[in-house]
């Protein structure tokens, strides 16, 4: 609900928002008319939209992906409306138990086409590190950074738990390329935790991050 984010994000002194579900329905699922409504609140209240945290990408590699790039074309819409400048997405499921590898000329070039959809939006498109996509450790996740440059990216430590990867290790092959990070921490066992109490090293990386001259975060409310 819109105008209660809008509440919580006030009473919280944040300043704006990683935009994922308006009043029931996918951030990129919503009309034109009802991105300009949620637009006029946000910056009557004072607040951003610093991201949509799109779905995009979070399909399967086998999947219709001519119907998810019509989507991404109407998130990059959504996005003008909001005067958000960065779109988060992700690199595809993989199928079963094959090797990643396998999909790697066909990741890339899908990530290419949306940049070249994206190209002269003055949008940045951000890749997130996920469980099971093809950029879900750090050595894919920099293929991709290498192989598709335009794209920034997005660290999620706890995600990196979850595949076994080791957070600092996968900072220092990544950091150059990371636009703002995601806080959210778990346990050895995958079990997302408050950021401090799991085995992200959150405070170290949020350090190197400062150090580095980044500025912006955003705070995953997975808890229950």
């Amino acid at each position: 609900n819109i105008d209660k984010q809008i509440v919580a994000m006030k009473r919280n002194g944040l300043q704006g928002l990683e935009i994922r579900n308006v009043d029931g329905t996918n951030v990129s699922d919503i009309s034109l008319e009802k991105a300009e409504e949620v637009h006029k609140k946000l910056k009557e209240a004072g607040l951003i939209v610093w991201s949509i945290g799109s779905p995009i990408g979070k399909i399967g590699i086998g999947d219709d992906f001519e119907a998810h790039m019509a989507k991404f074309r109407h998130t990059l819409e959504v996005a003008k409306v909001l005067e958000c400048k960065n779109i988060r997405l992700f690199s595809f499921f993989m199928a079963g138990n094959e090797a990643p590898e396998k999909y790697h000329d066909e990741v890339i070039y899908r990530l290419k086409q949306m940049v070249e959809a994206a190209k002269d939006s003055g949008i940045n498109l951000c890749h997130e590190n996920e469980k099971d996509i093809y950029g879900d450790v750090a050595k894919r996740c920099l293929e991709i950074h290498k192989e598709v440059p335009e794209l920034k990216g997005i660290f999620d430590p706890a995600n990196f738990i979850q595949c076994g990867q080791d957070t600092l290790e996968a900072w220092e092959m990544l950091h150059p390329y990371i636009k703002y990070l995601h806080i959210k921490d778990a346990k050895e066992n995958g079990m997302v935790v408050p950021a401090g109490a799991g085995i992200g090293h959150l405070k170290e990386i949020v350090d190197k991050f400062r150090a580095q001259g980044g500025a912006n975060v955003t705070i995953e409310p997975h808890l229950t």
